[in-house]
C-alpha cells in the first residue's frame, strides 16, 4: 500500500481507497460474509493511511510537521468518539423506524433491519469522506517507479523497513509509536474490565472511560503543537516513562480511599471515585498525546528523508499493527495466567515505563556514537531508496 500511495497523488489515493470501502459496505449489504466484506474494508483503510498522513510531508515543511500531527490526532479522537455515538444510534430500533417512515427509500431497496440502515448510513458517510477528497489539491511530489512485482515488493518492503531501523532518529521514533500503540490497544481492554471489577461500571459505563483517555490524549497533542517544535520532539521521550509508571499506580487505586457521595452534573451523579478515575485516565491519555504526536512527526520527517511518503508510513502501520497483536496476545496469556487485573495493570504499567526507558538509554547511546539531532529538518535525499 506503501508503494500504491506514491504512484499518483495522495488526494486520487484517498478518493479510491474511499470507494474500495464502500463497495466493501455494499457487498455486506448484498450478504457477502462479513469477514470477507470487513476485508475490503479493511484493505481500503491500509491503503488510506499511508495516503492521509504521508501526504503532510509533502504539503508542509519539517517544523509544521507537529503540529499538522496534532490536528490530525485531535480530529481522528474527535471522530472516533462522534463515530461510537453515531454507531449507537444508527442500531437503536427508533433510528429504523425513523427512516422506514419518513419517506427515505431503505424499504423499496429491501433494507429494513436496523444493521442494514446503519451500513447504508456508513456508506452515506463515506460517500461524502470521497467527495471532500476531491478537493485535496496535487502536492506536485512525485517518486520514482516501484515494482508490483510479488517478490520485489516484498524485498522492497523489507529494505525500507531496514533503512528506518537502522537510522539514529527513525529507530527511536519508530520505536515510540510502535510501542505507544501497542500499549493503547491493551489499554482499551484492560479499562474496560479495571472500571468493571473496582468501580462496579457496567461495559456501556466503563466506555465513557476510554473515551475519557481519548480526550486526555487530543488534549495532549494540542499541549505539544503549542511548546514542542520538531527540533526538541526526543526531549518527550520522558512522558512515556511518566505514562507508564502512572498506568502501573493505577493498580492501587481503591474506591476505599474516597468518600462516599459525588456532584450531581446534568441528572446524572458521578461518584468521588469515577471523578478520581476520569482525572487519572485523562492524565494518562494526555502524557500519551503529548508524546506521541511529535514521534508520529519525527517519523515522518525521517521516512520522507529517507525513502518517500507512502512508503514509511507503511512501515510504521506495519509494525504498530504487529505490535498490537504480539501485546493483545500477550495480554491474553496474563488472563488465562489467572492474573487478576490490578496485577495486570501493574506488569502492563511497569513493561512500558522500562521500555521507555531503554528507549531513552537507546537515545543518549547514539548521541555520544555521534550527534544525529542536526539531521531534523533536512531536504529529502536525492539518493532516498
Amino acid at each position: 500500500v506503501g508503494i500504491f500511495a506514491d504512484t499518483m497523488p495522495k488526494g486520487r489515493v484517498m478518493l479510491l481507497t474511499n470507494m474500495l470501502k464502500i463497495v466493501g459496505c455494499v457487498l455486506m449489504l448484498l450478504c457477502l460474509h462479513p469477514l470477507l466484506a470487513y476485508a475490503i474494508v479493511g484493505i481500503g483503510a491500509a491503503a488510506y493511511s499511508p495516503a492521509k498522513y504521508g501526504i503532510l510531508t509533502e504539503l508542509l515543511p519539517p517544523e509544521k510537521l507537529v503540529i499538522a500531527n496534532s490536528w490530525m490526532e485531535g480530529l481522528t479522537v474527535g471522530s472516533i468518539i462522534v463515530g461510537v455515538m453515531l454507531g449507537g444510534l444508527f442500531v437503536h430500533p427508533a433510528t429504523t423506524r425513523f427512516f422506514l417512515d419518513t419517506g427515505f427509500p431503505f424499504g423499496a431497496l429491501g433494507i429494513d433491519t436496523p444493521a442494514e440502515i446503519a451500513i447504508s448510513l456508513v456508506i452515506f458517510i463515506y460517500i461524502l469522506a470521497a467527495l471532500a477528497n476531491l478537493l485535496i489539491p496535487d502536492t506536485g511530489a512525485r517518486y520514482k517507479p516501484v515494482s508490483f512485482v510479488p517478490m520485489k515488493t516484498l524485498a522492497n518492503f523489507i529494505n525500507n523497513c531496514r533503512v528506518l531501523w537502522t537510522d539514529k532518529l527513525g529507530q527511536i521514533s519508530l520505536s515510540v509509536t510502535t510501542l505507544f500503540w501497542g500499549a493503547g490497544a491493551v489499554l482499551q481492554f484492560l479499562v474496560l474490565t479495571w472500571a468493571n471489577q473496582v468501580l462496579g461500571m457496567d461495559l456501556s459505563q466503563a466506555a465513557v472511560l476510554q473515551a475519557v483517555v481519548s480526550i486526555g490524549i487530543a488534549l495532549g497533542a494540542v499541549l505539544a503543537a503549542k511548546y514542542v517544535p520538531l527540533k526538541k520532539s526526543l526531549n518527550v521521550l520522558i512522558m512515556g516513562v511518566t505514562m507508564g509508571v502512572m498506568v502501573a499506580l493505577t493498580a492501587f487505586f481503591e474506591v476505599e480511599f474516597f468518600p462516599e457521595g459525588g456532584i450531581s452534573l446534568f441528572g446524572f451523579t458521578l461518584t468521588w471515585p469515577l471523578l478520581a478515575a476520569s482525572v487519572i485516565m485523562v492524565a494518562i491519555g494526555t502524557c500519551a498525546g503529548f508524546f506521541v504526536v511529535p514521534m508520529n512527526a519525527l517519523l515522518q520527517h525521517r521516512g520522507y528523508v529517507l525513502m518517500s511518503a507512502g512508503r514509511s508510513i507503511a512501515v510504521q502501520n506495519f509494525n504498530e499493527n504487529l505490535s498490537i497483536l504480539v501485546m493483545l496476545g500477550l495480554y491474553s496469556l496474563l488472563i488465562r495466567a489467572g492474573m487478576s487485573v490490578t496485577e495486570t495493570m501493574f506488569t502492563f504499567g511497569s513493561f512500558v515505563a522500562i521500555a521507555m526507558f531503554c528507549v531513552i538509554l537507546k537515545h543518549r547511546y547514539n548521541q555520544k556514537q555521534g550527534d544525529s539531532i542536526h539531521l531534523i529538518g533536512e531536504e529529502r535525499r536525492s539518493d532516498a531508496v
